[in-house]
């Protein structure tokens, strides 16, 4: 069953509401209607100014639909979200004049919403970069308690189960982090593990990738994903996580149980790992892209983790439908 047939009963059922800030992209109107006639959100706000609306809103009707459509540059609102905003960012010396100056950009008005609980979640990304949606989410709305390095994954749809029996992987980090040290690797494994139950549910399994299966070579970055293992599995058993941890495992061992009895034979994965923990960003985006190319999986993502509120990215090339689908994540998320 294709991963969004089971993620839109959970988020019709959450009730939840969005802003999409790119009102001036005319498939982000699209995906609205969409949004709210499946039920994924039971609200849609979008930020447009009247001019941009009656732009991108070509042949879009919202008509009996609950989408608002928000002029962020002239919003009763604005005053109380940058006042919140200069609260919030003080002790970097924001003051109220420039945080009100700042609600003119879209990105920070969208994230402040979601900040002050006036919606569950933001989606974006269509045409902003993605230098830009991490830096306001940072800024507004910070990292969830106990996290202090926000990251990303992708939810990897495959055409075809993996030799351990899994239709869905998450891939970490695959959109943020360049080279995360193994400190910071632990903050990815514990995000995951919340992401992969919020989404996917059941006990997660987690690989921490490398070149290397236990020690079958040396190597400083071989030494990083060791160490990154052993914290991983210690926060893990401290905060209670519904859990298995292992590392360092070559891609092989971790997602085939029959090489996993061969290089590895008590690990704890047994060959059937739902996570894998790439060493950097070079490793993760590559290998998303392979499994998306080559073996014909649906790659949802960058998806955000590790945030105290949900918000997430998009590629600039995505249509319409891939806003819903990352909506519909988003959703879920939030519920």
């Amino acid at each position: 069953m294709p991963l969004l047939d089971t993620l839109i009963p959970r988020a019709r059922s959450a009730r939840r509401s969005l802003v999409l800030p790119e009102g001036h992209d005319p498939r982000v109107m699209q995906a609205a209607a969409k949004i709210v006639q499946t039920g994924i959100a039971s609200r849609i706000l979008v930020l447009a100014t009247p001019s941009e609306a009656a732009s991108s809103m070509a042949g879009v009707s919202f008509a009996g639909l609950p989408v608002t459509i928000m002029d962020y540059l002239n919003s009763p609102e604005a005053d109380d979200l940058a006042a919140n905003f200069a609260e919030h960012r003080k002790h970097k010396g924001v003051t109220l004049a420039q945080a009100r100056k700042m609600m003119n950009d879209r990105l920070y008005f969208g994230n402040m919403m979601v900040r002050t609980g006036m919606v569950d979640g933001l989606v974006a990304g269509s045409i902003a970069s993605t230098p830009d949606m991490v830096r306001t989410a940072f800024h507004c709305i910070g990292t969830a308690p106990g996290i202090q390095t926000a990251s990303s994954f992708f939810v990897m749809d495959l055409a075809r189960p993996t030799p351990g029996g899994d239709s869905v992987l998450l891939y970490a980090d695959s959109g943020v982090n360049p080279n995360p040290t193994a400190e910071q690797l632990v903050d990815i494994v514990v995000a995951t593990i919340r992401s992969y139950q919020a989404l996917i549910g059941g006990q997660a399994r987690v690989a921490l990738l490398s070149f290397s299966t236990r020690g079958s070579a040396a190597h400083p970055l071989v030494d990083k994903m060791t160490l990154a293992t052993r914290l991983s599995v210690q926060r893990v058993k401290e905060l209670g996580l519904d859990a298995v941890v292992d590392g360092e495992l070559q891609l092989d061992a971790a997602i085939v149980p029959s090489v996993a009895t061969k290089k590895c034979s008590d690990s704890p994965l047994k060959g059937a790992a739902n996570i894998l923990i790439f060493p950097d960003l070079q490793a993760g985006n590559i290998g998303y892209k392979l499994t998306e190319r080559l073996a014909g999986a649906t790659a949802y993502g960058p998806i955000m983790q590790g945030l105290a509120k949900p918000v997430n990215d998009l590629s600039r090339g995505c249509t319409a439908d891939d806003i819903v689908g990352v909506a519909a994540i988003t959703i879920c998320q939030a519920g």
